[in-house]
């Protein structure tokens, strides 16, 4: 793949993320703390931590084809380096209460939901391009075979 596709699949994922990452903040959110309510500035916070969480994806880049192996070290990387950056953000925020060990454990339990979702509908969508491409090579195919 080369690196223009490459950072066109990272924009993708941003927003991906944002929009997952919007879905859980509303989720826990609802659940921990319904009356909260919060200024426009607030709106970014999904947007900043995407743009963040998309940075260590760039390890799984190669000008080459990786291994399996190789992909999945990377991507096992790039999960620890989302983790890594998710929890800084956590700890750091005056807002989360990053005392508890539930509150963490939550936020590390969604930071590998997002992950998997993600990958998940990106793996669909590559599924559904090949399935596409290996049609239209397969009517290519046929109008030389006849």
């Amino acid at each position: 793949m080369d690196l223009k596709q490459f950072l066109v699949q990272r924009l993708s994922l941003f927003f991906m993320l944002t929009t997952l990452i919007t879905l859980v903040i509303c989720v826990f959110g609802l659940c921990l703390d319904a009356d909260a309510r919060f200024g426009y500035d607030e709106l970014l916070t999904p947007v900043r931590i995407a743009a963040l969480c998309v940075i260590p994806t760039l390890v799984t880049y190669s000008s080459r084809e990786l291994s399996p192996r190789e992909m999945k070290v990377r991507m096992g990387l790039e999960l620890v380096l989302i983790e890594a950056v998710v929890l800084a953000l956590a700890f750091t925020s005056p807002a989360i209460d990053t005392d508890r060990a539930s509150v963490v454990a939550a936020i590390a339990g969604s930071v590998l939901g997002i992950y998997v979702l993600a990958r998940l509908f990106s793996w669909l969508h590559d599924s559904a391009q090949a399935r596409e491409l290996n049609a239209e090579l397969a009517r290519f195919q046929q109008l030389f075979e006849e």
